[in-house]
């Protein structure tokens, strides 16, 4: 029985001190006095119990304001911390002189990227060259505001009383209002009608996640299915093949083939293959030795490497699929390297094929272990947040389509098959093969209560690489898939949602408005002050999607200001990303493998060695000792990383820098702010300061 209210006035509560620590070793620990036995006393005068219900509440709202009063004493202090460290990693990043264009790595063609910095480099030099003009003339009289150019100064000025420069200038004038303002503006409304519609389609996906979630909707397996592996009747355990395909990623293997050899599921009816695309033989070697290691402890686990690595992580998946042995399994589990599902993930989304013969995958969502890193994870988490939360719940329960992200996810191989398997077109192999099932009538189910965790780039720079991938991907699929769509058996609706909104709207219109309208429209406009930018363009729709994006992770409100200005920062990599793979310029079909931080795996592999030692292996195989000192080894000679500059965010910088002060003649408060913060959110970002720090 449920003790009673009236268990406060007859039991006798004696106050207890709390003690509260601060995370800022300056501050010393505090010790405040908690509730005592006369806060929970209800006497039988009214005028008593107010006065110790107001004495309570006194030190209640007390005890709150002083922890308070602590956190935020600690968040100044880190963010003081934080402010001086800048400067010496500026000095630090200048004075190395590393940029983007020294990157080993070839993700982007170096034609294709110096001709899209040197465009930039226009802008800028001619925004520098508009603004010395546009002071001289400021300091001469010419006193102009977008709303009220007064031309007829230009007309009724007699000639002998201007100087050259009067005379140039209002000829720019002129030029500027009759050939350049009207295509820029022009540009601008197109973009703005761009905008609105993608923000309206926000807005209603928002407002189909709130009616989800206000009417309880989710997808619920038959109670038969969930009853059959609970109690083991039935024979319900269908044969699962799981699939952990890797490559080169020494930091996270540990983790992801632990997890999957202890998934809950009958060991005569799983199997499980590592898929190890690496070419570095000391990480080869390392995944054998793990694979070995759970084969001696009884799991049903097998190696597979291969020697060319034709078609990245769809060919690796291709060349599995293969194998004799696939006929005997009814469904793939798929799980990246840095992934690691919980113990009953398949208890959780097989029931969900049970009599739906149509259904062809089951996605789980993601869950980050290190979202709270740095500020850069804590801004991919609120993106990724919404397009779990609220994109692929929405589809999933609507129309049951969605692209399917490449991991965490069960699929009916019978779908895989008759949607012709993996295909290596395109680096969006998981989107592919979504849409060529989604073609073939296979429906897709999204559990937005099943997580499975793994990790976010820490560094700019692999998460730079990771969205040029996950953005020039879907255009090269939408060049290939845009014939099959158009003459596919299936409705009309479903066509219009998979082309304009699925591919075009928030593929390819989106990177093309945020760039062109906030990156070279609106700091343009400053300059050419007769085409213009309304202020609820500039701040209050954004405001409010962005506010709208930060609802599925309501803890990262703070962050909503730098959620805003990083987005369209990151429009540049977007945008570039976009057109390569839309005309396949450059390396748009290279295949980049994110980097991992791992950063438990190393100890996790030593305590493994040093206080698990039955599952080392003997005889003729190597030895793990031998194995961990040569990886310390070649860990110290290895060349150290290093943050470094990047060319193109930086010019735009100085391009919305340039622009926010040429705002400042003509008043304009709201574009002046955001081209400011803006200009200097890409400075951040063009330093390499926004991620993880290595130098």
């Amino acid at each position: 029985m449920a003790p009673s209210f009236d268990w406060w006035a007859k039991g006798v509560h004696k106050g207890t001190p709390v003690v509260v620590k601060m995370d800022n070793p300056d501050w010393s620990m505090v010790e405040l006095e908690g509730p005592s036995e006369d806060d929970f006393l209800i006497g039988n005068n009214p005028t008593d119990t107010r006065a110790k219900a107001r004495s309570k509440n006194a030190k209640q709202l007390t005890w709150v304001l002083l922890l308070k009063a602590h956190r935020a004493a600690g968040y100044l202090t880190s963010v003081a911390s934080t402010l001086a460290s800048i400067g010496p990693a500026i000095r630090r990043r200048v004075a190395s002189g590393r940029t983007d264009t020294e990157s080993t790595s070839s993700f982007e063609n170096k034609t294709v990227k110096t001709r899209f910095y040197n465009c930039i480099k226009v802008f800028l030099w001619l925004s520098l060259l508009l603004l010395g003009f546009e002071i001289a003339a400021y300091y001469k009289g010419w006193h102009f505001r977008a709303s009220n150019l007064q031309l007829q100064y230009i007309f009724t000025a007699p000639f002998g009383v201007r100087d050259f420069f009067d005379w140039l200038y209002s000829n720019w004038v002129l030029i500027r209002v009759g050939f350049v303002a009207p295509p820029l503006q022009f540009l601008a409304n197109v973009c703005i009608v761009l905008f609105l519609i993608q923000s309206l389609d926000r807005l209603i996906l928002c407002l189909c996640c709130f009616w989800i979630r206000a009417k309880k909707i989710k997808p619920i397996p038959k109670e038969d299915a969930v009853a059959d592996l609970e109690t083991g009747e039935n024979g319900f355990f269908p044969m699962v093949l799981v699939q952990i395909p890797m490559c080169n990623e020494r930091e996270v293997y540990q983790h992801s083939i632990a997890a999957v050899c202890k998934l809950d599921w009958p060991k005569s009816k799983i199997l499980i293959q590592v898929l190890d695309d690496s070419d570095d033989p000391m990480t080869q070697l390392l995944i054998e030795e793990e694979v070995h290691k759970w084969q001696q402890v009884g799991a049903n686990i097998v190696y597979q490497h291969r020697v060319i690595r034709d078609g990245y992580k769809a060919g690796n998946l291709k060349s599995a699929m293969s194998c004799s042995y696939v006929k005997d399994y009814e469904f793939v589990a798929i799980f990246d390297a840095d992934f690691q599902p919980t113990h009953d993930f398949l208890k959780r989304t097989i029931p969900h094929f049970k009599d739906n013969e149509d259904v062809g995958l089951v996605q789980a969502r993601w869950s980050f272990v290190n979202k709270d890193e740095n500020l850069l994870t804590r801004l991919q988490n609120i993106n990724l947040s919404f397009h779990f939360e609220v994109e692929q719940q929405v589809n999933g329960v609507l129309i049951n389509f969605f692209g399917f992200n490449g991991t965490a996810g069960v699929w009916r191989i019978k779908a895989l098959e008759d949607s012709g398997g993996w295909l290596e077109r395109t680096t969006v192999e998981d989107m592919d093969i979504a849409v060529r099932a989604h073609l073939q009538g296979w429906k897709f189910v999204f559990l937005n209560d099943v997580e499975c965790q793994c990790e976010l780039p820490e560094s700019y720079e692999a998460y730079r690489k990771q969205q040029h991938r996950w953005h020039s991907g879907p255009m090269q699929l939408f060049r290939l898939c845009l014939p099959d769509v158009i003459h596919a058996k299936i409705s009309f609706w479903k066509k219009f949602n998979m082309i304009f909104l699925f591919f075009l709207l928030r593929k390819l219109i989106l990177p093309f408005y945020s760039f062109t309208l906030f990156c070279i429209i609106l700091p343009m406009t400053m300059f050419i002050p007769e085409a213009e930018l309304p202020a609820w363009v500039v701040c209050y729709v954004p405001a409010l999607m962005s506010f709208l994006n930060i609802l599925p992770a309501p803890k990262s409100f703070p962050f909503i200001v730098p959620y805003l200005l990083f987005e369209n920062t990151m429009s540049v990599t977007k945008f570039n990303a976009m057109i390569s793979g839309l005309f396949q310029l450059g390396n748009a079909y290279e295949w980049v493998v994110t980097k991992k931080s791992g950063r438990s795996s190393e100890s996790d592999l030593m305590s493994l060695i040093e206080k698990d030692p039955k599952h080392q292996l003997r005889g003729s195989e190597p030895d793990l000792d031998e194995i961990k000192a040569e990886i310390l080894q070649e860990q110290k000679a290895r060349k150290k990383k290093h943050n470094r500059i990047y060319t193109k965010e930086l010019a735009l910088a100085f391009l919305l820098l340039t622009a926010s002060a040429r705002s400042l003649l003509s008043a304009q408060g709201i574009h002046f702010y955001f081209l400011l913060f803006q200009g200097i959110s890409f400075l951040l970002v063009g330093l390499d300061l926004i991620g993880e720090q290595v130098m």
